[in-house]
């Protein structure tokens, strides 16, 4: 089983998680930036953190044989300090990289009038650079967070089918698909969804435009939930066509309309006397 995660936040993870997650199919990932829990004051700390996920994190996948891509944003939640806003001004030479996929998170977070403006903002930048656009649904007001999403998006210049509305459940599913935009799912040991309830969505709804993601942030969660869903998907009776179309050639259509997806993890060089951690030249 050959798995790519779509959405997993592996600042927040351990070497060990990405040993584990070799083992269990995962060939790569896309890591979207976001808040790290503790509130940044100043779009410089932003700047440092996307450094990282456009190089440490890169560096650190290919140890382990996993290719590793982001995508990059101003997230919902800190959209609304405006010490951070500055940011969005940032965001277009950033968006060239190689390794940047898509523009996000992006989307709501509490619903606020800061978030309508970055959303817009960024929907634009998305179109501008011909990046498909990764949207977070809200946690709290689901349904009327989607519906303002999409409100949003219906009157952007990014077509749905460059647009992947995530962390959708069961009371969002039927709208955010009737959208013509892509459904993500995040699943997660407590919250969110699971993978029993991620077969029942995908009986129900086929496995088109449909990617599973652990998301495995700072919180109780697990790198391992998509082979945890491929799992599932066997016992339920799905075949294994329909697993890979889910766990890789949904995530790969998806992210390769930004027309940099390379899902060959490059080795790293050698390493000075087995340290993981390269520390400059001589």
């Amino acid at each position: 089983m050959r798995i790519f995660d779509p959405h997993i936040h592996m600042t927040s993870r351990t070497t060990d998680d990405y040993e584990s997650m070799h083992a269990a199919g995962v060939r790569a990932v896309v890591e979207p930036s976001f808040w790290l829990g503790q509130p940044r004051t100043s779009a410089a700390a932003f700047f440092d953190y996307f450094d990282s996920l456009l190089g440490w994190e890169p560096f650190r996948a290919a140890q382990y044989g996993i290719a590793h891509h982001c995508t990059l944003a101003l997230n919902p939640k800190e959209a609304n300090d405006p010490r951070c806003t500055p940011v969005l001004d940032a965001l277009p030479r950033y968006l060239v990289k190689d390794s940047v996929v898509a523009v996000g998170e992006i989307g709501y977070d509490s619903m606020t009038p800061a978030e309508d403006t970055a959303l817009a903002a960024q929907l634009q930048l998305a179109a501008e650079h011909d990046l498909p656009a990764l949207v977070h649904t809200p946690h709290r007001d689901k349904a009327a967070g989607l519906r303002r999403t999409l409100d949003v998006l219906r009157e952007s210049d990014l077509a749905p089918e460059r647009v992947v509305l995530d962390h959708l459940n069961e009371t969002t599913v039927g709208e955010a698909a009737d959208s013509g935009c892509w459904l993500g799912f995040s699943l997660y040991p407590d919250t969110k969804m699971d993978a029993d309830r991620m077969v029942r969505i995908l009986r129900l709804h086929g496995t088109e435009r449909i990617m599973v993601n652990s998301a495995a942030d700072w919180g109780r969660s697990d790198p391992l939930t998509t082979r945890q869903a491929g799992d599932a998907m066997l016992g339920a009776g799905f075949t294994e066509d329909d697993v890979d179309k889910v766990l890789w050639r949904n995530p790969a259509a998806f992210y390769g309309q930004s027309g940099r997806l390379d899902l060959h993890a490059a080795p790293p060089g050698a390493l000075y006397e087995g340290n993981s951690i390269l520390r400059g030249g001589e």
